[in-house]
């Protein structure tokens, strides 16, 4: 571990030098099937042939220019994601709490041109949004909030799933502007959110006169089986945050908006010193382009749909676990008891798992993951959380 580096992670003690496809190797060459990809973000898996030729030929083209001029390949990446979102507009930063960030922002302008002299923010119980100060505020974590006082005023937060709680605090604050909502928390547990949840949202900001925002950061680009994971519904937000796997590891993050959302920012009212630039945006394309032509959405819904139903039937009912949920390839496991230490146990079996939110097993793989290795990681969870729930009882 290099004495340079700020303790800000309890780094596992390995580091990998080489990936291809669903796998990582190490500095010893041991291979792992990586179902973190990088948490979300490597949906195309590991030097993928497109986008690493979509790299390295934007790379000897040019790097970056600045936002003071036009970009192109911005512009076609807005054009692209706006398409596939039934968006107007698209803002490009480098990360998902910027992406949130400016969400946040545009809420507040949105509001301060209605003439809220305080504008308001509904956000949820476990939520997760970011490490900045305005997202970590927005999100439902002390933990990650402790120490960082004062916060910043501006939020009010609400159970997830309730949409009834949503309405009561419209009803009774005339300062609310919007609501920003994770479509599944992924932090928070891989909790999904309710069939009509997200319509009824929809109704209530209607009602109001509220912005829908969604924070797909997670979600979005594929991870739950459609491009974004409000498609599944029929519903449309005004605003969504993006990042992850938008780049495939290249680091890309966006702000989408529509209607009046989309018309609230003007010239300095914010901005991005690297966000959209020449490289990140050819690698947002090429991601896009690969998604589209080797049907990984199709493939994230049918190995994510084989992975769930085996891993419910080789542990769904047992003494210790007490759901298995997910959408597409973002999949939980939760358990009855911290777990934590399940991660070192799959790392020796040559198996990269994350745990999240203490007590639940996270499986966020690549787009790419075949049938054959979600049996692979079924049987792992299947062998290792019994053992690990006899031993810890």
């Amino acid at each position: 571990m290099s004495e340079y580096l700020m303790n800000t992670y309890a780094r596992q003690p390995l580091a990998f030098v080489k990936g291809e496809g669903a796998y990582l190797w190490d500095e010893e060459g041991r291979r792992y099937l990586d179902a973190v990809a990088g948490v979300a973000v490597n949906g195309l898996g590991h030097a993928h042939p497109r986008l690493v030729k979509a790299v390295c030929e934007q790379a000897q083209m040019l790097i970056h220019s600045s936002n003071l001029y036009r970009v192109k390949r911005q512009e076609e990446l807005a054009e692209r994601l706006c398409g596939l979102a039934r968006m107007d507009r698209a803002f490009f930063c480098n990360s998902g709490c910027e992406a949130n960030e400016a969400a946040i922002k545009l809420a507040r302008l949105y509001g301060h041109q209605k003439g809220v002299e305080n504008p308001v923010i509904i956000v949820m119980e476990k939520a997760f949004h970011g490490r900045t100060l305005a997202t970590l505020t927005a999100s439902g974590s002390r933990k990650i909030q402790a120490g960082f006082e004062p916060l910043m005023p501006g939020f009010a937060r609400v159970p997830y799933n309730d949409a009834d709680a949503v309405r009561l605090v419209a009803q009774h604050n005339p300062g609310v502007v919007a609501v920003l909502v994770e479509p599944v928390q992924g932090e928070g547990g891989v909790h999904p959110m309710a069939a009509d949840y997200l319509a009824r949202l929809r109704a209530i900001c209607d009602e109001f006169g509220l912005l829908l925002m969604l924070d797909e950061v997670q979600t979005g680009i594929a991870r739950t089986g459609e491009w974004f994971a409000f498609q599944h519904t029929g519903i449309e937000p005004d605003v969504i945050a993006l990042a992850k796997g938008l780049g495939a590891g290249v680091p890309i993050g966006a702000c989408l908006a529509r209607g009046a959302a989309a018309e609230v920012f003007k010239p300095g009212n914010h901005g991005s010193t690297f966000g959209g630039n020449p490289l990140a945006c050819a690698a947002a394309l090429a991601t896009l382009e690969a998604i589209e032509q080797e049907g990984l959405r199709e493939n994230a819904r049918r190995v994510g749909s084989h992975l769930l139903a085996a891993l419910r039937s080789a542990l769904g009912g047992r003494p210790g676990v007490r759901e298995i949920r997910g959408q597409g390839l973002m999949i939980g496991v939760e358990l009855d008891r911290p777990c934590g230490e399940l991660v070192a146990v799959a790392r020796e079996r040559g198996y990269l798992v994350n745990v999240t939110s203490d007590t639940v097993i996270r499986l966020v793989p690549p787009l790419i993951l075949t049938v054959e290795q979600a049996d692979e990681l079924a049987a792992l969870l299947a062998d290792i959380v019994p053992v690990f729930l006899r031993q810890a009882a």
